[in-house]
C-alpha cells in the first residue's frame, strides 16, 4: 500500500523528470569531460529533466587523476611557463564549465534564468579570506564569461560580506558549505542586501540568480555517531528509546526548518520590493544528498525534501537510484511540528546541533582545502608526465 500522497510512477514516468512538477529542480553534482562531449549531458537534460550542474575540487581531481580525458589539455599546458598548477587547473576547469554552460543554455533561457546553471568554486584556500574571495569571484566570473554560471563561495563568516559584494556586482553565487539554520538566514540576508545594492547602482535584478547549498547527509553521519555514544552511556530505557527515535532524523528535520525560514524571509515587504523589480528568490539547494549509512534508504535525502522553489543536486549514483525507484510526494512541508520536536528532543538528550554544525563547517572547509591541494598535485604530476 502506498503512503498517503505518494504518486504511483509507471515505467513511462521518470521520477527525476517528475520532480519539476513539485517545483524542485534536479541538478547533477558531477562534471567530467566525456559527459559533455559524448552527448550524455544533453541526454540527461532531455530524458531526466536535468536543470543544472555543480562541481567542486574533489570532483575535478577525480576526473583529472582517474581518466585520460584531459591528456590533450595537460600536454598543451606543459609548455606554459606562465602558469602554475592553479593556473593550469583553471584552464581545464573553465573549458569544462563553459562547455557545460553552453549545453545548459536552452534550459537557462526557457526557465527565464531560474535554472541552467553550472557552478565553479573559488579556491577553498580562501574560505576565511574576504577580500581575496571577492577578487577571485570577479576573476573567475570574467574568465568563464557565461551568464549561466554561478561562482561558489562558502558561507563562512568571512564569506558572507564577499557574497553580498558579488551579488551587488551582478555575479551569480552558489553559497556552499551550509549546515546551520541560523547561518542560512545570514546568507539569505546577504543575498537580499546584495540585490538592494545592485538595484541602487542601477543594475538589473531580473537576471540575478543564487542558491544556498545546504548540506544534508553529513549532519546525520555526525549526529548519529553522537547519539550512538549517548545510547551506550545510558541504561535508562526511556532515554534509550528517545535516542533511538532520533537516529537518521536530524538532517531532514534541520532541512525542513531551514525551508520554513526560506518561506518567511522571501515573503515579507522587504523582499516584495525586490520581487516587484523582477528579482528571484535565492533557492535552497539540498547538497550532500547521497546516503552514507547503508541502513537508510538510498534515496531518503531526495524523497524527504521535495518541495517548491528548491534544488536537489545529486551525484550520479543517487540519480540512478531515484530514477529507478524514487517515490514522489510533497514531503518538505509535511509535519513541520514533528521536525521541530526532533530538534528539541536532540537538545533534551544532550546533543548540541550548534556544536555539530560548527564542527561540520570547520571540517568541510578543511576537507575542501585538502581536496584542492590534492587536485593541484594531480595537475602538476600529470602535466609533467604529458609534457615529456
Amino acid at each position: 500500500m502506498q503512503p498517503t500522497g505518494v504518486l504511483e510512477t509507471s515505467k513511462a514516468t521518470n521520477p527525476l523528470k517528475a520532480l519539476l512538477s513539485y517545483g524542485q529542480s534536479m541538478w547533477l553534482d558531477y562534471i567530467r569531460r566525456d559527459l559533455i562531449t559524448s552527448g550524455g549531458l544533453k541526454k540527461m537534460i532531455d530524458e531526466d529533466g536535468l536543470r543544472g550542474m555543480t562541481s567542486n575540487p574533489s570532483i575535478f581531481e577525480k576526473a583529472i587523476a582517474e581518466s585520460s580525458l584531459y591528456d590533450d589539455m595537460l600536454k598543451s599546458l606543459a609548455s606554459r611557463q606562465d602558469l602554475d598548477a592553479t593556473g593550469r587547473y583553471e584552464q581545464i576547469a573553465i573549458r569544462d564549465i563553459q562547455d557545460a554552460a553552453d549545453v545548459l543554455r536552452p534550459v537557462y533561457e526557457s526557465s527565464k534564468f531560474r535554472d541552467g546553471y553550472v557552478s565553479l568554486e573559488v579556491s577553498p584556500l580562501l574560505a576565511l579570506k574576504t577580500q581575496e574571495t571577492i577578487e577571485e569571484a570577479r576573476r573567475l566570473w570574467k574568465a568563464v564569461n557565461r551568464e549561466n554560471v554561478m561562482i561558489k563561495i562558502p558561507g563562512t563568516a568571512e564569506g558572507l560580506p564577499a557574497i553580498r559584494q558579488a551579488i551587488g556586482e551582478g555575479i551569480n553565487i552558489n553559497v556552499t558549505l551550509l549546515f546551520a539554520q541560523e547561518v542560512y538566514e545570514k546568507v539569505a540576508e546577504a543575498y537580499i542586501a546584495g540585490l538592494e545594492d545592485l538595484a541602487t547602482r542601477g543594475g538589473n535584478p531580473k537576471k540575478m540568480a543564487s542558491v544556498a547549498s545546504f548540506f544534508i547527509s553529513r549532519i546525520d553521519s555526525l549526529v548519529d555517531s553522537k547519539l550512538n555514544d549517548r545510547l551506550k552511556a545510558t541504561t535508562d530505557a526511556t532515554e534509550q528509546s528517545l535516542i533511538k527515535s532520533l537516529l537518521g532524523k536530524v538532517a531532514i528535520a534541520n532541512g525542513k526548518l531551514t525551508y520554513q525560514s526560506y518561506q518567511l524571509i522571501f515573503s515579507g515587504p522587504r523582499w516584495q520590493a525586490l520581487a516587484a523589480k523582477g528579482a528571484q528568490t535565492q533557492r535552497v539547494l539540498w547538497a550532500s544528498t547521497s546516503t552514507k549509512n547503508p541502513n537508510y534508504r538510498d534515496v531518503v535525502y531526495v524523497e524527504e525534501l521535495i518541495g517548491p522553489d528548491t534544488v536537489n543536486t545529486m551525484p550520479p549514483a543517487t540519480i540512478d537510484a531515484f530514477r529507478d525507484h524514487g517515490q514522489l510526494r510533497n514531503s518538505l512541508t509535511e509535519d513541520v511540528a514533528g521536525a521541530a520536536k526532533v530538534m528539541s528532543d536532540l537538545a533534551k538528550v544532550g546533543v548540541s546541533i550548534k556544536e555539530a554544525t560548527d564542527k561540520l563547517t570547520d571540517d568541510a572547509v578543511k576537507l575542501f582545502a585538502d581536496a584542492f591541494d590534492k587536485l593541484l598535485a594531480a595537475v602538476a604530476k600529470n602535466t609533467q608526465q604529458k609534457g615529456k
